[in-house]
């Protein structure tokens, strides 16, 4: 018989996916492939209105008011409220009994442009990130409109830019003769804003379920924590020195995406702990908006054969966790930066200085963490 007085432990944390794209990139579309999937049995859709989705031809039951028994398996329903409110009562449903558990989670940002507040809920928020974890973020992109979007709206640069795989709609749209030269302007200002990023063609089939979910650091195929296949680290490796040549002088001022830069920080030397707290937290507190995303596996010097990963989106950080060992024969320190407004010079160099690498005219770390904001303590506010 089981003892009854020991606490219940909550199930292992679900995976959820955040499907985001600016309006008219076929979110939706995609979103009633996906619904058809047997790798979506058993997973619960979050949408904001049923009356956006065509989802009639695939309903089999209703639970309730708000809910969607699918035909492939999967529940369907809209936020309640907030995204909180709506999380702690189906969680509440399912420790109840009233509702069979799901395995994984698929959030469509309908009328959302910024995906930025649903990664902070997940993983801020105390209760859902004991109950949910991260896996990705995928972002839609309009083959036709795609460029005249990117230069219009900044939202749809973020959303690109914090992407774990983007997906092209619509290519089919363009004709056979002229879609490699219509595309290519694309997939290059793509990859200058995410080099880490596949890009995936709808049309041509490539944004199934075994392309867009399970890429975040824990692989359930291989029971593991697939860290290298996460970070994607050598697609950014030149980013710091690269970053001129993607932006160039001549660059239109008014594109929004010549305000990001995205690179790879990377170390040989362990870091200090100590000097690794006072990083991020510096960087956090006088930078967290400009820190679009930051991912990345660091060697401490208390004990450099289990690194650290972190996770952040702009001033939210997943607590930093240990790993076992270093997934490959790497033992360096990369960390994947996203910025916007920051030049990755400064985030490198603010690096050295806690890492003890002094440099001629920079600070050290006792000068920057002594009074981080006073002027000429290394422009921590740029």
């Amino acid at each position: 018989m089981s003892d009854s007085s020991q606490p219940r432990r909550p199930p292992p944390p679900v995976p959820v996916a955040v499907l985001t794209g600016f309006l008219g990139a076929g979110k939706t579309t995609l979103l009633n492939r996906l619904v058809k999937d047997p790798a979506l049995a058993r997973a619960l859709v979050i949408i904001n209105e049923f009356g956006e989705i065509g989802l009639d031809h695939l309903l089999v039951e209703k639970v309730d008011g708000d809910m969607l028994l699918m035909s492939s398996g999967c529940l369907c329903c809209t936020i309640r409220g907030d995204l909180v409110s709506t999380f702690e009562d189906l969680m509440r449903r399912v420790d109840n009994g009233r509702m069979a558990p799901f395995e994984r989670v698929l959030i469509e940002t309908t009328g959302l442009a910024d995906p930025a507040p649903v990664l902070h809920t997940l993983m801020s928020h105390p209760y859902l990130s004991m109950r949910l974890r991260l896996d990705g973020v995928v972002t839609l992109v309009d083959a036709v409109n795609g460029l005249a979007t990117l230069d219009a709206h900044e939202e749809a640069v973020k959303q690109a830019a914090v992407a774990d795989r983007i997906v092209l709609t619509k290519t089919d749209l363009i004709p056979a003769a002229k879609r490699e030269a219509t595309l290519a302007p694309l997939r290059a200002r793509l990859a200058a804003l995410n080099p880490g990023a596949p890009v995936l063609d709808a049309a041509a089939g490539e944004a199934d379920a075994s392309r867009l979910l399970d890429v975040g650091v824990f692989n359930p195929a291989l029971k593991s924590e697939d860290v290298r296949a996460w970070l994607r680290a050598e697609s950014y490796q030149q980013g710091l020195h690269a970053n001129h040549d993607r932006h160039p002088h001549k660059h239109d001022v008014n594109r929004h995406d010549a305000r990001v830069r995205a690179f790879c920080l990377t170390s040989d030397k362990p870091m200090p702990a100590s000097g690794f707290e006072l990083f991020i937290e510096l960087l956090r507190q006088a930078h967290g908006p400009k820190l679009l995303r930051v991912k990345g596996l660091i060697g401490l010097d208390d004990d450099p054969d289990r690194p650290v990963l972190i996770h952040g989106v702009q001033h939210i950080f997943h607590p930093a966790r240990r790993l076992d060992a270093w997934p490959d024969a790497d033992h360096r320190t990369r960390v994947v930066f996203i910025l916007r407004d920051l030049e990755p010079a400064f985030v490198d160099g603010l690096w050295r200085a806690f890492a003890g690498e002094p440099r001629v005219d920079a600070p050290d770390a006792a000068a920057l963490s002594a009074n981080p904001l006073a002027p000429g303590s290394g422009g921590l506010l740029g």
